[in-house]
């Protein structure tokens, strides 16, 4: 008669049986069910942690190729017939039309850039001012989304766009005047005067990034011009493509399309810095979150050890009756691991179920706690949103079910090892 093959039925019956054993019957179900909260509960955490991780990443990458130039391209220095050192563009519209030809671009407009004091009545604030064309303002979608705006994209040509965050600070809303300061502004035989204008509030949007939204406004683009003394020439061209991921192999392309005489500077190099932190922060995190599901499958140990000295008589009868080493190895083994294995299972539901509804729960959250628990003005973006990826889902199975099933193993093959004539010796 052969052996029969290793994982038989009967080495998952006896694992199963021993699973579901009181403790009046010599079993350890209390170590059992701690182990199995401990690593549901460790697994649903680190789902979490990614999902929330990966949806930080894709909203705050989301908001910057919303409401900002994929690439920038600015002039090289030159002299220009005054002998001045300068890097305006004067003819930036045969750079847009170089620029828009480049395969994988969508959009490439011309930008006037300046620094002007917004005042409404007693408030006042700092503001990035923007000249664009209506068309072109329409085309980024962080802007133009007049859901979360509020007044008519459409009447921009008779006035100014402005944050709403800014919008907040000075205390105004559509039909408000808002007074302009250029402290560069007209110039006199009595030097530089600042140049003040009135401009009325038709747009108010909402780019999904706090920073943004704060300090940024936009004009008509030959208002803009003639406001920052920029008359017939633009000072860079903001640039739209395809895949804003790849941007880095366009890059080149870009500034031989200008004829090498302009810098192209990418939302990557912009942003960076964040960029790198954030793959930092998701290295740690994993770190963490993988000790932590350590930590809940050493409880198998623990509750093995207790059922190894638990079953010594048992043990020694299954060799007696012909149980080899192995299929001794295996049934302890397979007490753990199934352990293991729901606990992993019922981990990714619950983590799952809880980045599905995170919206909810968080909006919970913060109405539970009267509010002020996602602050955008301290972390940039308004909301918190939480993306199951695949990867992330299969990461966190796999590390669990790793860490379990390898914890199991020694002390299975301790009670492998159990002689069973000391095992039977008191019996």
């Amino acid at each position: 008669m052969s052996a029969p093959k290793p994982f038989a039925p009967f080495e998952f019956l006896i694992a199963w049986r021993y699973l579901r054993a009181k403790r009046a019957e010599g079993g350890v179900s209390v170590m059992t069910w701690i182990s199995l909260i401990g690593i549901t509960l460790a697994v649903a955490a680190l789902i979490i942690t990614l999902a929330v991780r990966s949806g930080f990443r894709d909203e705050f990458v989301s908001t910057i190729l919303g409401a900002n130039a994929h690439v920038t391209v600015y002039s090289i220095a030159y002299a220009d017939e005054n002998g001045n050192v300068t890097n305006v563009i004067p003819d930036y519209a045969d750079w847009a039309t170089a620029l828009a030809a480049v395969p994988g671009v969508v959009r490439a407009a011309p930008l006037v850039k300046g620094q002007a004091m917004a005042v409404y009545r007693q408030e006042n604030t700092g503001l990035e001012v923007h000249g664009i064309s209506l068309d072109d303002l329409r085309d980024i979608p962080g802007i133009a989304n007049e859901d979360n705006a509020l007044g008519e994209l459409s009447d921009f040509g008779n006035g100014i766009a402005i944050g709403q965050a800014a919008a907040r600070e000075l205390g105004l809303t559509v039909g408000d005047v808002v007074r302009l300061i250029n402290p560069n502004g007209t110039v006199t035989a009595f030097g530089t005067s600042p140049r003040v204008n009135e401009y009325k509030v038709v747009y108010v949007f909402n780019s999904g990034r706090y920073d943004i939204d704060l300090t940024r406004a936009y004009l008509p683009f030959e208002e803009a011009q003639v406001y920052f003394n920029r008359e017939g020439v633009a000072d860079e061209l903001e640039v739209m493509v395809d895949d804003p991921e790849a941007i880095n192999s366009l890059a080149h392309e870009l500034a031989q399309a200008v004829g090498n005489k302009g810098l192209t500077w990418t939302w990557k190099q912009r942003a960076g810095g964040f960029l790198r932190a954030l793959e930092v922060e998701d290295t740690v995190m994993f770190v963490l979150m993988s000790v932590l599901v350590l930590i809940a499958s050493m409880n198998i140990i623990s509750g093995l050890v207790m059922l190894v000295k638990n079953k010594g008589r048992d043990i020694g009868i299954l060799r007696t009756i012909g149980l080899t080493q192995g299929a001794v190895m295996r049934v302890f083994f397979l007490t753990g691991a199934l352990v293991g294995t729901f606990g992993t299972l019922f981990g990714v539901i619950l983590g799952c179920l809880f980045a599905v509804y995170f919206d909810q729960i968080l909006a919970f959250v913060n109405g539970a706690s009267g509010g002020g628990v996602w602050d955008a003005s301290v972390r940039g973006i308004y909301r918190l949103p939480a993306k199951l990826e695949l990867n992330d889902v299969l990461s966190a199975v796999a590390l669990s079910l790793i860490l379990s099933w390898g914890i199991t193993f020694f002390p299975a093959r301790r009670a492998a090892r159990m002689n069973p004539v000391e095992a039977l010796r008191y019996e």
